[in-house]
């Protein structure tokens, strides 16, 4: 119901006021630190780690999200007006930032949860990949199977038997865990490993693909001296497995009998469409903020007694979102998000959504692949395996512009393959919304 989402949404910032003091300080001792090594503060050690000077980095990011926009506001519009007449308590008006409660999402970063809402046409072909998985009877390490048989299919190496008898695929019934998924390189000589509590589902599948990317890059990189075992930059290592999961096409999702057929129409491509859109398009904004918040923070542009009008601030500038109910500065919004507290950087999974639509494109390209990039799998090519290899085994060896040329043929990153990929949704899009008051 509409007052539970709200509940919840109230209920998991309830945690954060407290650390609010204590995350004040951890910023002056960050900054003096980053000023003991030369960095103005820590968000400029941060950006200083792009091959390129910090303030050259942030105009890029700028022109990546300026290339994206557009799509991102079409996709907001729409959403905003479905979610107008599914929840008339929310009293959205056109024009207006929606609520942030009504996403399915805490944060409203992957609107995902809220297909059923946004869904644009009904009775196309069954999208139910966890029901597929479930009646072949996959259990976790199948699961984890069918993301290496991916990566093989292209060519690259197996898994080593390591990697079978030390990784955790389930949670254990003896002790509590972390079960956040994550991917480990142990002693930086191909002991490779997964840490998932793993559910059967098409999520927890993507999210093979995705751990198991970090592993391959493990794999590829463990012979170069220890100083360039790493990705080209974090945005490549979050980036890899997520370009090989776009391959996980519904044609290909057939052909494994894990879907009764692939979508063989506009309609039901509009929808594919969608669904990922709700992932990655929807995103990208979120991805901006989190990091634009804190490297405001770390320089002083935001004071401690504006950190959460500030927050919503950039909530409502570049995602469109504004808080279901008033927010003060006794409130600490941003300190409820994992990452901040934890204080792992995340311009990485911003980059990570834009370089794996550019990867896939190439890859697309290396397999010869003709007609709309949404259809391309690249499973079974050995020739893009070839071209993905080549990066891999580049690690941090070289600085990332090689990298992504190795890979690309490109050396700067380009959101255009993101917005080739959407174009027929964004084309949809435009019709749906035209005659309504877009933006916010």
């Amino acid at each position: 119901t509409y007052e539970e989402r709200l509940e919840a949404w109230k209920g998991w910032r309830t945690v954060s006021p407290p650390m609010r003091k204590q995350y004040a300080r951890f910023v002056e001792l960050g900054n003096k630190g980053a000023r003991d090594i030369g960095f103005k503060d820590l968000g400029e050690l941060w950006r200083a780690r792009y091959d390129m000077p910090p303030a050259e980095l942030e105009a890029d990011v700028e022109r990546l999200w300026t290339q994206v926009k557009p799509l991102y506001e079409d996709l907001h519009c729409y959403a905003r007006s479905k979610l107008e007449k599914r929840w008339p308590a929310a009293k959205i008006e056109e024009g207006a930032p929606i609520p942030a409660h009504l996403f399915g999402n805490m944060w409203s970063q992957a609107w995902s949860g809220i297909y059923g809402d946004l869904e644009p046409f009904a009775n196309q072909a069954s999208l139910d990949v966890t029901a597929g998985l479930k009646k072949k009877g996959y259990d976790a390490k199948g699961m984890v199977k069918l993301g290496e048989a991916f990566f093989t299919s292209l060519g690259l190496k197996p898994l080593p038997e390591s990697f079978w008898k030390r990784s955790m695929f389930e949670e254990p019934r003896d002790r509590d865990v972390v079960c956040h998924a994550s991917a480990w390189d142990l002693t930086y000589g191909g002991d490779v490993r997964i840490k998932m509590c793993t559910k059967v589902n098409e999520e927890d599948l993507i999210t093979i693909h995705h751990e198991l990317g970090h592993d391959y890059y493990f794999l590829y990189y463990h012979t170069l001296p220890i100083l360039y075992q790493d990705g080209a930059n974090d945005g490549f290592h979050e980036g890899v497995g997520d370009t090989l999961a776009l391959s996980v096409t519904p044609a290909y999702l057939a052909a494994l009998k894990l879907l009764p057929k692939a979508p063989d129409n506009d309609k039901a491509e509009i929808n594919v469409l969608m669904r990922r859109a709700l992932d990655k398009v929807a995103f990208l904004p979120f991805g901006y903020v989190i990091d634009k918040w804190r490297w405001d923070v770390f320089s002083g542009k935001i004071p401690p007694d504006r950190y959460n009008e500030a927050w919503w601030e950039l909530v409502q500038k570049y995602q469109g979102i504004a808080p279901p109910v008033p927010r003060s500065e006794a409130d600490f919004d941003p300190g409820a998000k994992f990452h901040v507290p934890a204080n792992v950087p995340y311009l990485r999974y911003f980059l990570a959504h834009i370089y794996q639509f550019q990867f896939h494109r190439a890859l697309c390209k290396a397999k010869g692949h003709t007609g709309p990039l949404h259809k391309c799998s690249i499973h079974g090519s050995k020739e893009a395996g070839d071209r993905l290899a080549a990066m891999l085994s580049l690690g941090a060896s070289k600085p990332w512009p090689e990298a992504m040329k190795a890979l690309t043929g490109e050396s700067a990153a380009d959101a255009s393959a993101l917005v080739e990929y959407f174009a027929p949704l964004h084309a949809w899009l435009k019709e749906q919304n035209k005659g309504k008051k877009c933006g916010w």
